[in-house]
């Protein structure tokens, strides 16, 4: 999607902030003892509120109005009755229909307490998402993104996982343009038109490059377990830089 008008701009910061407040209220929820349908339901809860609908829910009949995934899992977990414990590393992505417009946010959670390479990950699971959002210009190339992603990740010693990408989002999901590589790829010649609606997503691991579903259909998790983060915000791309949507 590309912004065409100051109303759409307005719904999609509706949308994007609500998703923002949900995934900031489930992180500040998450303790020991409580369950994943439990945090589920504080979301489901907080989007009918405001009259959203969940939209992993809308476009694909997921199990749940989030994606809630215990580590080793990192994508697409199904909310269920498995119990949190101290110690695990936990993503939640929120995603949520408002108005005809969609928002995408995701972050990962280290349960305490936690251990000093995890706390690492997870602060450069967000470093590594900032690089690639510094990247935004209309005008420039969309692997440009992913270069200064796999800059950082060379830099400090991780992997990025590379079947699972950042993606258009708006006036659906998953919107033109599909699959937005978070690591470089030099033959992607896309440009990046101003006010484009897209997310940037990098998964950042301790060693996997790839992940594997589970037997549910959805799960997915990197086959030798290395703890891996994902960091998410929906955007658009302007000439006075990149404005971000899901801010809570």
């Amino acid at each position: 999607m590309t912004i065409e008008s100051e109303d759409q701009l307005e719904k999609l910061r509706a949308v994007g902030g609500l998703v923002a407040r949900t995934l900031a209220a489930m992180g500040k929820a998450l303790e020991p003892g409580m369950t994943t349908r439990e945090l589920d339901a504080l979301a489901r809860a907080m989007l009918e509120t405001e009259g959203a609908r969940s939209a992993p829910e809308l476009t694909y009949g997921f199990p749940g109005a989030t994606c809630i995934s215990v580590g080793p899992d990192c994508a697409h977990g199904i909310p269920d009755d498995t119990r949190v414990k101290a110690g695990d590393l936990i993503n939640i992505d929120v995603s949520a229909e408002l108005d005809g417009y969609f928002g995408d946010t995701g972050a990962s959670f280290a349960v305490p307490p936690t251990r000093p390479r995890v706390e690492r990950l997870c602060r450069d699971g967000r470093r590594a998402m900032w690089a690639g959002i510094r990247a935004v210009k209309p005008g420039g190339r969309l692997n440009a993104i992913g270069r200064a992603i796999e800059t950082f990740a060379d830099q400090n010693g991780y992997s990025l996982v590379r079947n699972l990408s950042s993606h258009g989002v708006g006036r659906s999901l998953h919107d033109d343009p599909a699959e937005i590589a978070t690591w470089y790829e030099p033959e992607d010649r896309r440009v990046i038109p101003e006010g484009l609606v897209f997310t940037i997503e990098p998964f950042l691991s301790l060693g996997a490059d790839w992940v594997d579903e589970r037997d549910d259909g959805w799960t997915l998790y990197p086959p030798l377990e290395e703890p891996t983060v994902q960091y998410e915000h929906t955007l658009v791309a302007t000439r006075r830089g990149p404005v971000i949507l899901t801010l809570a």
